[in-house]
């Protein structure tokens, strides 16, 4: 999309959707699937969120949303078979876009069905498995969460305490796991343990006798999804339970790299719904006689997001196009989680001070992005940790212990 300069003087933030022309670089069916989603999240989404970020989203619109999801195709899209759509990564990333353009909560809890548990069970479940639950949660009639973090292991999941014991031919576990979202509306839960034979996942049916799901009340992020708890306790399973193609922290590892992957792509939605925003305030809001976009430092703070948003898409784009030709090294995707989360919480910062007391309304989502961004810039690897296996990629040397 070109705009002239005059257009741009005017205020017409049409330039902040494409401002270096990068849809250039996408196919008619990226574009397509792109188009589709937005269109649905404009006129579905944009405008109940904001209820549900202030009051909570209750679970049975979490139900009926997912289902809408399915209906769309976005669960689980790029993966193969068994009533996936198998879409490119690029498409994927194009709808979590567009997803977290409207909430983070929302991308997440597509994110956690198709890049977590729907991954997990096409990665490593069986074919039994995979023909028992993935058609059915591609079609957002089952939902799955996914469950490895706990309360005392977050960033070293090998310290993580769940345990799996054998009793004859079946499974007992028993363990904590924390910050799992979809937690209380899923159908089918991911969870890892120990065993003996080290980190194992099994698939932990909802209504298990043993195990709960309780609320985490009190979130000031991610308020338009459902976060819970998973507590297992002497929760036994069959056999039959048991991923047989996981074995150690590789597998688990390899699901929360294809969530990172859909963060890369998310947040470009919510940094440029910030500038967007900002663009549009800063045409109408007048101060000392005329709209504040007219000066120096307005139009400065514009512009570094502008640049910051570009280059967070070119990077998008790039890991992505590695993703399709399977050359994506996982220092490659911390360089895009790292890089484009912190590159959109600054550019919602920003946009924030552009609308000055205003930015921490609910008329104007910026402040809603920004607190959702902080959650984001910790789940699925902390800056920290990125920046470890950045740094470990550089030089050679494990810094982690």
């Amino acid at each position: 999309m070109k705009t002239s300069p005059a257009s741009q003087q005017s205020g017409d933030t049409s330039a902040v959707n494409d401002y270096l022309d990068l849809d250039s670089l996408l196919s008619r069916d990226e574009l397509d699937a792109r188009e589709l989603v937005r269109g649905f999240c404009d006129k579905r989404l944009r405008d109940v969120v904001p209820n549900w970020f202030e009051h909570g989203l209750p679970e049975q619109d979490a139900r009926d949303l997912m289902l809408e999801f399915g209906k769309l195709g976005v669960l689980g899209m790029h993966l193969e078979g068994y009533g996936c759509p198998g879409l490119g990564a690029v498409s994927y990333g194009l709808a979590c876009t567009e997803l977290e353009a409207i909430d983070s909560g929302l991308r997440s809890m597509v994110s956690v069905q198709g890049s977590l548990a729907m991954s997990a069970i096409r990665k490593f479940g069986s074919e039994e498995q995979k023909q028992t639950w993935l058609p059915r949660m591609a079609a957002g009639e089952v939902l799955g969460c996914f469950g490895l973090t706990e309360p005392d292991s977050g960033s070293d999941p090998g310290s993580m305490r769940a345990v799996a014991r054998r009793d004859r031919s079946d499974w007992v576990l028993n363990g904590t796991k924390m910050w799992i979202t979809n937690g209380s509306i899923a159908d089918i839960a991911v969870v890892w343990a120990r065993t003996d034979d080290g980190v194992r996942g099994f698939l932990v049916p909802a209504g298990t006798p043993g195990l709960t799901a309780p609320h985490m009340r009190g979130k000031l992020s991610m308020r338009a999804s459902i976060t819970s708890e998973l507590i297992l306790d002497n929760v036994r399973l069959p056999a039959s339970a048991q991923l047989p193609g996981a074995r150690g922290l590789r597998g688990p590892l390899s699901c929360l790299g294809e969530a990172r992957f859909g963060i890369v792509f998310g947040v470009l939605g919510a940094a440029r719904e910030a500038l967007r925003t900002a663009v549009d305030y800063a045409a109408t809001r007048t101060q000392f006689g005329k709209p504040i976009g007219g000066f120096q430092l307005t139009q400065q703070k514009l512009v570094e997001m502008l640049l910051e948003l570009q280059k967070a898409t070119l990077l998008a784009l790039h890991l992505g196009r590695l993703k399709e030709s399977g050359r994506l090294r996982p220092e490659q995707l911390s360089v895009g989680k790292l890089n484009n989360v912190r590159a959109a919480l600054e550019v919602c910062r920003t946009a924030r001070t552009v609308l000055g007391a205003n930015g921490i309304m609910q008329e104007y989502p910026v402040m809603r992005h920004m607190a959702n961004l902080e959650s984001v810039l910790t789940y699925e690897g902390t800056v920290e940790v990125h920046t470890l296996v950045i740094g470990q990629a550089l030089t050679g040397q494990n810094a982690f212990r």
